[in-house]
């Protein structure tokens, strides 16, 4: 049998046993590069792997771990978690829902806004689901919402972290996507590529981050007009009201203030996303320490987070990229090319065919396994289709947030799971979350459609 059928054979058998391992439960690093390197052995019995091409793994992950633009990464969790504990959601929470609680849907449409606020200043989705469901679902059960609109919103707006900057997604995909976008053009003969940034996809996601945030609130507002019984007025006291300006602006401006800090210094050029990363992270101590937060013990319990977190991307990374060596030598890069170029319909079936095999993967895998994945692999084709890679980066963010939402293992589902009532069934939550998956199907829809709303900020700001 020709090798380069074999290897070929052999890297789509590994690609879907890797899947299969995942599905019983192993460890995502271990079974990647586990997997990765069994097959590997297999290839090399075929004589269609050469175990030689591993020693690029080590100076490859050195490389990852000493690239100035990933020190972001845990910049922005540390400073996630600092906010996270210094309460800012909770009196947020609770400040929004005074404000908005005499409409109907008036909670709902509180946990929208407040999700977007701290996407754009903390970024931790596990944080913000639990924080939302620890205040907001008893107080929305409590006036009379269906749990499944309860639970639905708030593990929508509690992924909004994913795409809205700053993403440590984002950071992630723009780097990679520096990277093979300078391949794939030099390649072609360009050898002065316009480079891509974290700042270009930070800007790029913007529009579309405030897209799902218009599209859920529509979504509240319709169930208001519509069907006023699932999300009833909760009318706020006078006496409570009196003061309510000065709790809002209490409430509102220390986060914009850090948004503006952390997100204006990226987009106005003035830093990088690691130097405003770094912002963000003293600021956030400063915030709380304004809020008399900012303790030893608090110090503690956000550096081990972060750390943790941390560690488990980069683990992720590490398994991830043994799978990608092995994958390539094998001929599954050319299996794929030969796949996603044979589509008929031009650029747009390649990215929609793209986009639906890493849907599909986020009903068994997390974000960043599905990036370090599909990402590898699938870009450097979908690049050389002369697809611009700001847009590809900003739609896989988008696609990506449903596999925070998509059961068996949707993490926000998880996360609610963990601190919603027993009155509120694991099929509730399950139930609840199907109409916002049709809304991100909507904002992935409208970008294939009107590419502009990812690229048009970018070419305004950077030109």
């Amino acid at each position: 049998m020709d090798p380069k059928l074999i290897g070929e054979i052999l890297a789509g058998l590994m690609f879907f046993g890797i899947i299969g391992f995942l599905m019983m439960g192993f460890p995502v690093a271990f079974t990647l590069a586990g997997v990765s390197l069994l097959f590997g052995a297999v290839g090399l019995f075929f004589g269609v792997f050469d175990p030689s091409n591993l020693g690029s793994l080590p100076p490859r992950y050195a490389g990852f771990m000493t690239n100035e633009v990933l020190v972001a990464v845990p910049l922005f969790i540390f400073m996630g978690v600092v906010l996270e504990r210094s309460k800012i959601a909770e009196q947020l929470l609770l400040t929004m829902g005074k404000l908005f609680g005499n409409l109907r849907g008036g909670l709902g449409i509180s946990v929208v806004v407040v999700g977007a606020l701290l996407a754009a200043s903390t970024g931790v989705v596990g944080a913000t689901v639990v924080t939302m469901g620890l205040i907001s679902l008893p107080a929305m059960l409590r006036a009379g919402y269906d749990p499944k609109l309860a639970s639905g919103v708030i593990c929508a707006s509690g992924t909004l972290g994913q795409i809205i900057p700053p993403s440590t997604v984002l950071i992630f995909m723009g780097d990679m996507l520096a990277g093979i976008n300078s391949q794939v053009q030099m390649a072609k003969g360009n050898f002065a590529p316009a480079p891509v940034s974290v700042g270009d996809l930070f800007a790029g996601a913007l529009l579309p981050g405030l897209l799902l945030v218009s599209l859920y609130l529509g979504w509240m507002i319709f169930k208001a007009v519509f069907q006023p019984e699932t999300c009833p007025a909760t009318p706020v006291p006078p006496e409570e009201r009196q003061h309510l300006l000065r709790e809002v602006v209490v409430a509102l401006v220390p986060p914009l203030l850090l948004i503006i800090a952390v997100l204006g210094s990226i987009l106005g050029g003035v830093a990088t996303a690691t130097e405003a990363a770094s912002v963000g992270a003293v600021g956030a101590m400063v915030l709380a320490a304004l809020r008399w937060r900012l303790s030893f013990r608090v110090l503690r319990e956000a550096v081990i987070s972060t750390a943790a977190i941390t560690s488990m991307v980069f683990i992720i990374l590490l398994g991830a990229s043994v799978f990608s060596i092995v994958f390539r030598l094998m001929g599954g890069d050319n299996l794929v090319h030969e796949f996603l170029a044979n589509l008929p319909g031009g650029q747009l079936a390649p990215v929609i065919a793209v986009m639906l095999i890493m849907f599909l993967l986020g009903f068994i895998l997390d974000t960043f396994e599905i990036i370090f994945i599909v990402i590898p692999i699938t870009a450097p084709i979908l690049l050389a289709l002369d697809v611009d890679p700001v847009w590809l980066g900003v739609l896989v963010g988008v696609n990506l947030q449903t596999s925070f939402l998509t059961p068996p293992f949707g993490f926000s589902l998880f996360y609610l799971r963990g601190v919603a009532p027993s009155s509120v069934s694991t099929g509730m939550i399950y139930r609840g979350i199907i109409p916002f998956v049709f809304l991100q199907f909507v904002a992935i829809a409208i970008m294939l459609s009107f590419p502009g709303i990812a690229t048009w900020l970018p070419r305004w700001i950077y030109g």
